[in-house]
């Protein structure tokens, strides 16, 4: 406690004294805030303690920034929103601060969207609580993975395959037609099929294709520096010898 105020005593300091953070506004900031979330997001999938706890406190400050904000405006301050979270995490908890009964950890999700639902603020349709501004690939999951609460999904897994083989098949079609139009809607069908079937075996796909672009990123540099080391760029390589390097990268669990 002695630390956030601390922080918060800082902050205003700052805000007061500080050029650049006086003039700081909500717009202003939002886009640095996205950029330590992604930092943030960074550090977590390199699992970096370091560097995990630097991001969190540049989100922190964020926080408390837009916070501030709202205290000069006369809308809201820190204690706000700390008060209104917890009552939040109260209310959606009744498995621990009431009567209801939740055993499993699915129990607790599928308690938690519906609650959602009853709040005074809460979403009032099932995909409501979906950011628009959420990656593609995020947000297909998100929408999915609500959907499933309320008893939209597959009765068996297994049978999402045959969604994900329909889709690649009309995608195939139409890149045979070569109608860019219709082939974009068509990839973007088969990519959330595949996505489904992701959730559907409890993996993430964008942890799993962040995994597959560090990789390649990894072999890719070896590709690049082997080129340099035979003093052959990378432009006069014929695709064969490029390949060659690929699996000599791969032979080095690279």
């Amino acid at each position: 406690m002695a630390a956030f105020g601390r922080m918060l005593d800082v902050l205003d300091e700052l805000r007061v004294k500080c050029p650049w953070d006086k003039k700081q506004t909500n717009e202003s900031l939002r886009p640095n805030t996205i950029e330590e979330t992604y930092e943030l997001c960074d550090a977590l999938v390199r699992d970096d303690a370091h560097d995990i706890m630097k991001e969190l406190g540049d989100v922190l400050l964020h926080v408390a920034f837009y916070a501030r904000i709202g205290e000069e405006k006369g809308q809201f301050d820190m204690a706000d929103v700390c008060n209104a979270l917890t009552d939040k995490l109260i209310f959606r908890h009744p498995h621990i601060y009431g009567e209801q009964k939740a055993d499993t950890e699915e129990q607790v999700l599928d308690n938690w969207e519906k609650i959602k639902q009853r709040e005074k603020d809460g979403n009032k349709t099932v995909l409501a609580g979906v950011p628009s501004a959420l990656p593609s690939l995020i947000k297909a999951y998100r929408i999915q993975d609500k959907a499933r609460h309320v008893g939209f999904d597959w009765e068996k897994r297994e049978d999402v395959w045959d969604k994900v083989r329909e889709e690649l098949g009309e995608l195939e079609a139409e890149l045979a037609r070569d109608n860019h139009e219709a082939s974009e809607q068509e990839l973007g069908d088969f990519l959330f099929s595949v996505i489904n079937a992701a959730r559907l075996y409890k993996l993430n796909p964008d942890n799993a294709l962040e995994m597959t672009n560090k990789k390649f990123i990894e072999r890719f540099n070896y590709i690049e520096q082997r080129s340099r080391e035979m003093q052959k760029p990378m432009t006069e390589m014929t695709l064969e010898e490029m390949d060659a390097l690929w699996n000599e990268a791969k032979g080095h669990n690279i």
